[in-house]
Formats: C-alpha cells, sequence, structure tokens
C-alpha cells in the first residue's frame, strides 16, 4: 500500500490515556515505514512505525515533549506475517506498563530506548475530533510499503494479544482469530481487508469507516497462508566473491527495476526440496541491449558459475552452460515456470505455449536448501507472480488457478503443480 493511506477523522473525543492497535503485518521494504498515526505535523504526532534499521517504535511527540518505546529487535523478513500489539495505558501506576509492544503474542522486553509517559498523561492526538486518524504513513510521511490484515484499533481498553490471536492447536502457530471479543469504544474500527471494492470498511459494528487515498490492491497472501515474494537481503555472490548488486524492488518486492547495463540477479524467498510448483514472469522492459532470464538457481550459484536453470528473451536456456531451446521473448510475454522435483524436470512456458522440457537433472545437484526462483537481467525491468496475485495492478478476466484452488495465475498452470506458498508447500514437502 506505498502511496495509499487510510484515513478518519473521530466525530467525537473518547479516551486520550488509553487505546490498543493490533495488525498482522507484512513488510514489503526494510527500513522507515510507518503503519498508523495521528496528529497534525511530524513534529506534533504520536505514531507507530519502523526505523530506517528495521526497529519497531511507539511514539508521542508535540516538539517539547517526547515519549517512545522502542525495540532492540530488528525486522527484516519480508516473507514473514508480524502480529504486532501495540498498547498504551498512562492510567498504570507502573512506568513500563504505560507503553507495551507485543510481537507474535509475545511481549517486547528488550529495548533499544524507552522513555514512558507520566501516570494519566493526555495524548491530546488521540481519539480527538481535532486530528485524524492514518492507517498507512506517518502523517504524510514514510509511506507504509508491504501488507497489512485484520487492523483492531481500540479506543479507550488495553488488550493483550491473546484478544486477538491463538495458537493453532495442530501446527503450534500463533494465528487470527476469526471473531475476536472487541469492545471497541467511540472511536475503534476493524479493518478485514476483505472487500476489494471498499478496503476501509469498518467491520467493528461501529460503523467507523475509514476513506481510501491512493491505490490499495488486495492480494491472496495472508497470515495463515504466505506466498514467495523476491529478497531483498539474500544477494547472490558475484565473480569477486562479495555481495552482488539486487535490482530495485517494489510492490511488495514483486517487481523488478534495473536501469543498469549490468546483470542483477535476485531470487525469491522460498527454496524448495519436493514437490511440483508453478510460478510466473512478466518483463515489462527490455532494453535493445538487454536481457533478461528467468528460472530456478540452487544457493551456490554466484554469477555465471554453480547451478541454474533459466530460459532468457534470447531464446537459449541455461543448464550450467547457454544452448538453444526456444522462442524468443520480449516486454510483457508472460513466462511460466514448471519447476517439478518429483520427477527431477523443468519446463518453460511463452504465453501459455510450453517450449518443451528444458533439464532433466534437477534431483541430481539439489542441495539441502533446495531450489528457488530467480531472475537475472540486464537493463530490464519486470514481474513476478508466485500465485499472490496478478501482475502489478492490472487484474485478467481469464485468472487461472492451480489444482488445488491456492493461488492465482495469468495461464493455467500444468496438472498436479502447485503456487509457491506456505500450505502448498507444506501439502508436497511433508506428504
Amino acid at each position: 500500500m506505498a502511496s495509499a493511506v487510510l484515513t478518519r477523522t473521530p466525530s467525537s473525543n473518547g479516551s486520550q490515556r488509553i487505546m490498543t492497535f493490533s495488525t498482522w503485518l507484512k513488510l514489503g521494504s526494510i527500513g522507515s515505514n510507518a503503519f498508523f498515526s495521528t496528529g497534525s505535523s511530524g513534529s506534533a504526532l504520536f505514531s507507530l512505525y519502523f526505523q530506517s534499521a528495521g526497529k519497531l517504535q511507539m511514539e508521542y511527540y508535540n516538539g517539547s515533549t517526547n515519549y517512545y518505546l522502542r525495540t532492540n529487535r530488528l525486522f527484516r523478513d519480508v516473507n514473514a506475517w508480524y502480529h504486532l500489539v501495540m498498547v498504551l495505558d498512562t492510567t498504570q501506576a507502573t512506568a513500563s506498563n504505560r507503553m507495551r509492544i507485543y510481537v507474535n503474542g509475545v511481549e517486547e522486553t528488550s529495548f533499544n530506548a524507552a522513555q514512558y509517559p507520566t501516570q494519566n498523561f493526555d495524548v491530546q492526538y488521540i481519539n480527538s475530533t481535532s486530528y485524524s486518524n492514518k492507517v498507512g504513513n506517518n502523517n504524510g510521511n514514510n509511506f507504509f510499503t508491504g501488507q497489512l490484515a485484520h487492523v483492531h484499533y481500540v479506543d479507550g481498553t488495553a488488550y493483550t494479544p491473546s484478544t486477538f490471536g491463538e495458537t493453532d492447536a495442530t501446527t503450534g502457530i500463533w494465528k487470527p482469530k476469526t471473531s475476536p471479543t472487541v469492545t471497541y469504544g467511540t472511536n475503534g474500527f476493524f479493518l478485514k481487508m476483505d472487500n476489494s471494492a471498499n478496503m476501509g470498511l469498518d467491520s467493528s459494528g461501529q460503523s467507523n469507516n475509514l476513506t481510501t487515498s491512493g491505490t490499495i490492491i488486495q492480494n491472496k497472501d495472508t497470515p495463515s497462508n504466505v506466498f514467495s515474494c523476491l529478497s531483498p537481503i539474500d544477494r547472490p555472490i558475484n565473480s569477486s566473491g562479495s555481495s552482488g548488486t539486487l535490482p530495485d524492488l517494489t510492490n511488495t518486492n514483486l517487481t523488478i527495476t534495473n536501469g543498469s547495463n549490468a546483470f542483477r540477479e535476485v531470487r525469491s524467498t522460498i527454496y524448495v526440496t519436493k514437490g511440483k510448483y508453478y510460478f510466473e514472469c512478466k518483463p515489462t522492459r527490455i532494453d535493445g541491449s538487454g536481457a533478461f532470464q528467468v528460472g530456478v538457481v540452487l544457493r551456490n550459484y554466484s554469477s555465471g558459475s554453480g547451478e541454474r536453470r533459466s530460459y532468457q528473451n534470447n531464446g537459449n536456456k541455461y543448464v550450467s552452460n547457454s544452448s538453444s531451446y526456444g522462442a524468443t521473448f520480449t516486454a510483457n510475454d508472460i513466462i511460466g515456470v514448471a519447476l517439478n522435483l518429483t520427477d527431477g524436470e523443468i519446463t518453460f512456458y511463452k504465453n501459455g505455449v510450453s517450449q518443451g522440457v528444458a533439464a532433466t537433472d534437477m534431483l541430481s545437484g539439489i542441495d539441502g536448501t533446495g531450489w528457488t526462483p530467480s531472475v537475472n537481467c540486464y537493463n530490464a525491468d519486470g514481474h513476478l507472480n508466485f500465485g499472490n496475485g496478478y501482475f502489478g495492478t492490472t487484474a485478467v478476466a481469464s485468472a487461472e488457478n492451480p489444482d488445488d484452488g491456492i493461488g492465482i495465475f495469468e495461464y493455467d498452470p500444468p496438472a498436479g503443480y502447485r503456487a509457491i506458498c506456505t500450505k502448498s508447500i507444506n501439502a508436497q514437502e511433508y506428504s
């Protein structure tokens, strides 16, 4: 939801001493990211955000008085959904209970810095008719880049994470409660974000709907089923033995931009060792002298050496070395990749048409980590789709699903192939 925000100005005042904010959140970038704020400016606000280093902070600032709580923990996993609960309760006698942060059901106790408000301090920016609530930025700055789900804002009650989440009895994973019991108060709201036509729809029963500014795209990625994306931290090794330079990543790490006259590779966040998987890639720009390769690599691949299986826009395939393979492709063609780790094969598709089996040795070279999707491009841009939605912001009427119904693609995946997501991986890797 980069450059987008959901806003609401309270129609009546509520508590200025107690509030709870709960959300399931997946980062689209590492660094400055604000997911809630209220106030009049950058120097007069109450905000919840990630600092540039990736530390999580709750802060009140009015130009002279500053209260804050900042974690030591760094948040850098762009593939994970975090459940964050941020609680303000200045009525508490114990200072450390007046600001509290919980992550995935557990309270944070190690802080880089902390300055707690005085007892019964009034935070004038919250629940006031003079200031709007903003989900997705910091009073117009540091727009949130990533995904949000199950956003609860509570006016006047301090809740713990067990109100909003619970441990799955089978998997042991912390998961959202579908129907939590919450008293939202005068200005509270609950954003399920399950209505693509109205992402600010309040499901709390309070009718405190938020107004959407900018474009917010509904995604198949959820806390209960995590789809792969491209990794901003899994940096391939270059020929000199140092970490290579990544292309620019946007659109929740599904869009690649490389305006450089140099090859830049990026890998996905998920490696697989067993099963059948399908994903798609849509190059959107290939300069006249540029190149675009899509496929899979092992972790040992580095700048021309190691294991890769890819298909380039000139029609060649790379199975360790380059050789003639299929049709050439250009911008806006859809390249499908069918990775078969049951039979050890990989097949590439151009606009739904198979180019034939490109390699049959996918099992012989596999290591304990497995294969991961990869793009290596030279002065070229593109989008990836691991089943979590369409390319960029463009929807198509002919969208297709895998056999298990999990994920959505431009073209029909081959029979038996699955999207690269936790539910489909668990069904195959651990069957």
